[in-house]
């Protein structure tokens, strides 16, 4: 008996749709990051992407839990001297791409390189609940079902 290796041409993947309304972000990353690298399969392989497409809408109805709303910041560099730029995770929200706090959450939960780089871009976010994908027929993920501490609560 040898161990299972799945090769890339024997992959099926299969279109996900969340709903990210009222749903904290760093839970809902987690989730989407494991979909995306197929870690949630039992033909999971670490170095094919063997993950399925996800479709996240309703970002900018997100949360955070405690005080990252105000608190949290996102550092970036402009590449100059003292160039350290920092916005708030509320100032992203309020601002014209609410998706990015999505986008990055899963960013950084997935592995460095080609493999990470190649399953990212199975990763489609949209601010509000209108979505381009109709034709792959997505199937709908209940995030919030899976745990009671997926929904911020009061």
């Amino acid at each position: 008996m040898g161990t299972f290796v799945q090769k890339p041409a024997e992959v099926e993947k299969k279109w996900v749709i969340i709903d990210a309304e009222g749903l904290v972000v760093g839970r809902l990353a987690t989730i989407i990051a494991n979909r995306l690298r197929g870690k949630h399969k039992a033909t999971y392989t670490p170095h094919v992407d063997d993950g399925d497409n996800v479709i996240v809408i309703n970002a900018e109805k997100c949360v955070f839990t405690g005080r990252k709303y105000t608190d949290k910041k996102y550092y970036w560099h402009t590449g100059y001297p003292g160039g350290i730029k920092e916005r708030t995770a509320r100032a992203i929200i309020e601002g014209r791409f609410p998706e990015r706090v999505i986008e990055k959450a899963v960013e950084r939960m997935v592995p460095r390189g080609p493999l990470g780089r190649r399953q990212l871009k199975n990763l489609r976010v949209y601010a509000g609940s209108n979505h381009p994908h109709e034709a792959q027929q997505p199937v709908a993920l209940d995030v919030a079902a899976l745990s009671k501490k997926n929904v911020r609560s009061a």
